[in-house]
């Protein structure tokens, strides 16, 4: 990605995202993304589906975690 690589806000509050970051991110059309306030600026992020989340935590070992019942 280069600097040249910028988007346009249009009327209907809509912004195109260049071909040449959708390609280096593998951003696909349907993709729901997430915008987090970052000072004056925003993060774009990609909201990760269910099926990609599946197995994330395999083998993690839960014991010694505090639950919401252990909180004072």
């Amino acid at each position: 990605m280069a600097v040249k690589d910028t988007a346009k806000l249009s009327s209907k509050f809509q912004i195109s995202i260049p071909k040449s970051v959708r390609a280096a991110r593998s951003w696909q059309p349907g993709q729901v993304f997430a915008f987090i306030p970052k000072g004056e600026g925003l993060l774009l992020v990609p909201v990760p589906r269910l099926d990609d989340l599946a197995g994330v935590a395999r083998g993690a070992n839960a014991e010694g975690y505090r639950d919401r019942t252990d909180r004072i």
